[in-house]
């Protein structure tokens, strides 16, 4: 792979971080800024939708500027600011400002991959080389996980939130340097994010790919330390372990759908079963009270594994893209996917709060949540058994 791609590669290991990192620090921040749960879902939802409203400026400048000055500048400015507004919090609007800026500085840096990838390799590798860096780039999560946890009991969360600051500046001016631009699309053709807009096939992907993630993102970047700590007295240790063994189920899950289109012939019903069986999780953990520690272990795993179909619904999608709109393209399908995460965010704040106020055990407001997750995807896939299957 060449080097752009590996620097693009640790940019998405830091995007993956600044997405997850929050699950660890809700006692911390509770402590010692005042964020309570529903605090940090508003800031969580931030990050995720000014990472969604990002994407049609950012596929505008993929076409027109290139991946270089656009995943440079924004991650320079948004994510090492954003990073340093946090370090600095003192109250949870703070930690909201932050996380927006940072949602902001790594909104192009998958894309930026993505859009290398549809411009300058097969088609057919598309999904492929996009669960690789989607793997890779998952590390991130496993590092927001158990070895934050320890950095902050060692160096306290400030510290922590300083350096991820400081790599994320180092990082975007590396890029500036090193990636490769392709070359530009010469084409009579004109095209705009209407004409993408106007395509029947896409309405059909949308809605599940809106909702996909969401299960995964909100149970690993938000939920899994509270559930564990209220459900099972789980310590800080034992919460990381869990987002750990959840954040290298998500990683396994990514590499294991990438080059199943190419082995089955499909991508729409390599989609649609997956997502079956993350939905059915939710509905396990959402209308059975798990008495066992181990088993919703498991169960958040299998949210994370078979919930990763991420990189496979966007090689779905790009498949019906023309090749003077990929960058709006790619940047359209990744808009419904952290857009919808965003929202969810959201929502399942103040679900949980609603729920908590008149609850008679402390698993009933997971169990709202979790309902409310397996009903979203449920609802994706009756849309998407219509959407026409395309390989390359």
């Amino acid at each position: 792979m060449r080097i752009d791609l590996i620097l693009l590669c640790f940019a998405y290991v830091l995007s993956q971080f600044y997405r997850a990192f929050l699950a660890v620090l809700t006692e911390v921040l509770e402590r010692d800024v005042g964020a309570s749960p529903q605090d940090l879902a508003m800031a969580s939802g931030l990050w995720f939708l000014a990472f969604a409203a990002m994407q049609v400026p950012v596929g505008w400048a993929l076409d027109r500027i290139g991946p270089r000055r656009t995943a440079s500048v924004l991650l320079l400015v948004g994510g090492g600011g954003g990073a340093a507004v946090f370090a600095m919090a003192t109250v949870p609007a703070h930690i909201s400002l932050a996380m927006l800026l940072i949602g902001v500085g790594c909104s192009p840096v998958l894309m930026a991959s993505y859009y290398i990838f549809a411009r300058s390799y097969s088609a057919a590798v598309f999904a492929t080389l996009a669960a690789l860096v989607l793997g890779i780039g998952s590390v991130g999560n496993l590092a927001s996980a158990l070895p934050t946890t320890l950095a902050v009991e060692a160096f306290g969360w400030r510290a922590v939130v300083w350096g991820t600051a400081f790599v994320s500046m180092a990082t975007a001016v590396g890029l500036f340097f090193v990636v490769r631009d392709p070359e530009r699309v010469i084409s009579d053709a004109k095209g705009s994010l209407m004409d993408l807009l106007k395509m029947p096939a896409l309405w059909l992907i949308f809605p599940l790919m809106a909702v996909q993630y969401a299960p995964a993102a909100g149970a690993r970047g938000l939920w899994i330390g509270p559930f564990f700590r209220d459900v099972f007295g789980a310590g800080d240790g034992l919460v990381g372990n869990v987002t750990l063994l959840m954040g290298a189920a998500m990683i396994a899950g990514t590499f294991a759908y990438g080059p199943l289109d190419r082995l089955l012939g499909t991508r729409k019903w390599v989609i649609f079963a997956g997502n079956m069986v993350s939905m059915a999780a939710c509905f396990w953990l959402g209308f059975v009270s798990v008495q066992s520690l181990w088993l919703a272990v498991g169960l958040f795993a299998a949210i994370g594994f078979f919930g990763a179909s991420f990189p496979m619904m966007m090689a779905h999608g790009r498949a019906f893209f023309p090749p003077h709109l990929v960058g709006r393209g790619v940047t359209l399908m990744n808009l419904f996917a952290i857009g919808g995460v965003g929202i969810m965010q959201m929502l399942t704040g103040r679900l949980y709060a609603r729920v908590a106020d008149t609850a008679v055990s402390p698993a009933e407001p997971y169990q709202a949540l979790f309902v409310f997750y397996g009903g979203l995807v449920a609802l994706g896939l009756i849309i998407y058994v219509f959407a026409r299957d395309r390989t390359d």
